[in-house]
């Protein structure tokens, strides 16, 4: 008899909501079908670029992207959203046979204790597991300072955290309504207002002077006499590099030059830039300050080297640089992190197109002397192809008694 009233119940709520969940059905179908396409054209075009680098393992950790956790976590929503329907036909079937219904008050309380303890746990999961997937000391002068400032504002949220989240859903429990007391009405009080108006204030006032001042010693403009500057662009998908040459001066650029031949757009009118060098590894000296100019010829790229906790973007017509002091050689850095492949890269860190996920750049830092050998080897962006198309000549001296000169001049 109660199975048969269940039922009788469940064609009851069908009857009255039928159009309802038709419609409801149709959206949610489009908007799983939508899901799973982008992520299965979003992989597919990721290992259809990168085939022959990927193997079985990595392939099959590809398909845990965003698209199969939201279709997870709506999954679980259509779960939840089932069994809260169940218990439902069920508090009405013992309603329809003269019984007390269903304590709601203690469902929704023994709810809201068994999603504080798994939240809990995932926050602890959280801080142990991917905590220490995080990278490894700062390889810069300026990265302990924006250590700090991260870890305390980490420790400060986290306490606040547990303890509104414990409050929240630990009252949601205790004081769960029941026929035995009654709420008492309380709707304002100055005092507790005043308290969590003025704490707040004055800790994210500490937070933001911190800030503050860590942001104006990291972001120092001050001119270096022994600055290295290097010359940094990024095009679709890909960074350049530029050094100086033996002058210790970059040369002028100009955008309106830039063809195959002169990717940059260096303007060899300029006489600093006839020595400029060109490099596919950006290595930079140890305990030197290294003053990175940044330029962009398409859309806007994001220069971010991460064991140096540096990040600037590169906006196209708008040069930007950024100073910073290497402190860890590469080879240090291997011995700390006990991987003797390990190389520093250089990211896009903006979303700049198809391929941004392979905009890459090798980092070494080196010492000095090993530094010092290797510009050595570096060869110019003035090759000889390009002075055969800029009409660039030899200027040699008319007088015997003085050395050639390996001075250039512009045949216009």
């Amino acid at each position: 008899m109660g199975f048969k009233q269940l039922i009788n119940g469940i064609g009851l709520l069908n009857t009255f909501k039928n159009k309802h969940l038709v419609k409801n059905s149709k959206k949610l179908s489009s908007f799983f079908a939508v899901l799973m396409l982008s992520g299965t054209s979003l992989v597919m075009a990721q290992s259809v670029s990168t085939a022959d680098s990927i193997t079985a393992a990595e392939k099959s950790t590809m398909w845990t992207g965003v698209a199969y956790y939201v279709l997870l976590f709506l999954v679980a929503c259509f779960c939840v959203a089932i069994l809260g329907k169940i218990l439902k036909v069920y508090d009405l079937s013992l309603k329809m046979q003269g019984k007390k219904g269903l304590n709601w008050n203690n469902i929704m309380g023994i709810t809201c204790a068994i999603f504080l303890v798994a939240g809990l746990y995932g926050a602890y999961w959280s801080l142990t597991v991917q905590g220490s997937m995080s990278l490894p000391e700062a390889a810069s002068a300026h990265g302990g300072a924006i250590d700090d400032m991260f870890n305390l504002t980490t420790v400060l949220t986290l306490i606040v955290f547990v303890i509104t989240q414990v409050a929240l859903f630990g009252f949601l429990f205790l004081y769960r309504g029941s026929d035995k007391r009654k709420a008492y009405f309380y709707p304002h009080n100055n005092t507790i207002e005043k308290i969590w108006t003025v704490v707040p204030a004055i800790v994210l006032t500490m937070l933001v002077v911190f800030g503050f001042f860590t942001w104006q010693k990291v972001m120092d403009t001050t001119p270096g006499k022994n600055d290295l500057n290097i010359d940094v662009t990024g095009h679709q998908f890909a960074w350049e590099l530029r050094y100086p040459g033996r002058d210790g001066k970059l040369g002028a650029v100009n955008f309106t030059l830039a063809n195959g031949s002169n990717v940059l757009g260096i303007d060899f009118r300029d006489r600093y830039s006839l020595d400029d060098l060109r490099a596919d590894t950006l290595v930079l000296p140890v305990n030197h300050s290294i003053r990175i100019n940044l330029h962009a010829q398409d859309v806007i790229h994001s220069f971010y080297l991460p064991h140096f906790r540096v990040q600037l973007n590169a906006v196209p017509g708008l040069p930007t640089f950024f100073k910073f002091v290497p402190t860890i050689t590469t080879a240090e850095m291997r011995m700390k992190t006990d991987n003797p492949k390990f190389e520093y890269l250089l990211y896009c860190n903006k979303i700049c197109g198809a391929a941004h996920y392979n905009m890459q750049k090798v980092i070494r830092v080196v010492s000095e002397p090993e530094y010092q050998d290797w510009i050595a080897r570096q060869k110019p962006y003035l090759n000889d192809q390009l002075k055969k198309e800029l009409k660039l000549a030899e200027v040699k001296s008319t007088d015997p008694k003085k050395t050639p000169s390996n001075r250039l001049a512009l045949n216009n």
